[in-house]
């Protein structure tokens, strides 16, 4: 026990030195460990932020396109992110394999996924967005599954199915009885697929790296990804009236920078899983949010389908 209780002090010294904060041995991830009132206000911050997004992207739609939409939101998350480096001077060199990581992370989670949820927005609603958006967690289970061996136990299989019909219900669903656009649920599909990825490849980089300097790096390399838009933006730009680039603006700032840092720093701090548990409520309250401010509220049957499936998520990270 001994020896084991120095290691253990010894990780939580490194930590400390890493973050730039200091560190108690009990913040150290560990999933038997509850979360300490911090990383719970992370996760909160997280969450309120995230489904704000789904309900801001909505209601700038009609005046940027998905791409400078994209663009403009990482280049403002960019820039608030890089400032706040700077100004708490938490740099770590990374290691080749970290570099990796995180461009990947940049890539896959901030540039793909924004662009693909962007054109997805353009199709549905926000509520049934969030929903379909919001199975990411199978995915993950299934990449942990292939990649980290930790194997398909039948819990995993079950809620795979269920989460899948749910899916299909939101598919047969629509405002006004009409089926929901199938190339807006299929970039919400996408999506999903990238945020898994990002996950999966955030969570080792975070081991070492602080939280916020791979939301930095990884927000710049979206926004480098997006620059193909610039042309794009600077004419939706001009165009916008100030509202819509308000809008732009708060997306850049909250649910980009300020809510993934606030979730790779919970992430750092928290077993994936359980973190990943906390997004089923983005979807219902997405729904609170659009139904006064957009005037929306998804089709019963999207409803219903997005209530399979975020029980076969729920059911399929039972272990």
């Amino acid at each position: 026990m001994i020896p084991a209780a120095i290691a253990n002090s010894a990780a939580v010294a490194e930590q400390s030195r890493l973050y730039g904060v200091p560190m108690s041995v009990s913040a150290v991830p560990d999933h038997r460990v509850r979360p300490s009132a911090t990383v719970l206000a992370a996760v909160v911050v997280t969450v309120a932020a995230w489904a704000s997004a789904f309900v801001a992207i909505r209601a700038v739609h009609a005046h940027f396109s998905a791409g400078s939409l994209a663009l403009g939101r990482l280049a403002t998350g960019a820039i608030a992110l890089t400032i706040a480096v700077l100004a708490t001077r938490t740099w770590v060199r990374p290691t080749a394999r970290e570099w990796a990581q995180v461009v990947g992370v940049g890539v896959v989670w901030f540039g793909l996924y924004n662009v693909t949820l962007n054109a997805a927005e353009q199709r549905l609603d926000a509520g049934t967005s969030a929903m379909l958006v919001n199975v990411g967690p199978i995915l993950i289970a299934v990449l942990a599954g292939i990649f980290l061996g930790e194997g398909f136990p039948r819990s995993l299989l079950i809620g795979a199915g269920v989460a899948f019909g749910g899916v299909l219900l939101i598919g047969f669903a629509g405002r006004g009885g009409a089926s929901a656009d199938p190339l807006g649920v299929a970039l919400c599909l996408i999506s999903a697929a990238a945020w898994a990825v990002g996950v999966t490849l955030q969570k080792p980089a975070l081991r070492r790296l602080p939280a916020l300097q791979v939301t930095q790096m990884a927000c710049v390399v979206g926004m480098i990804v997006t620059l193909p838009f610039a042309g794009s933006l600077a004419d939706d730009l001009r165009s916008a009236p100030a509202g819509p680039i308000a809008g732009v603006i708060y997306l850049g700032l909250v649910p980009t920078a300020l809510a993934f840092g606030t979730w790779a720093y919970a992430l750092a701090n928290m077993n994936a899983g359980r973190l990943g548990v906390t997004t089923y409520l983005v979807p219902p309250l997405t729904i609170l949010l659009a139904w006064p401010i957009l005037s929306e509220t998804p089709h019963l049957l999207a409803l219903a389908g997005g209530a399979v499936a975020l029980v076969g998520v729920a059911l399929a990270r039972r272990r």
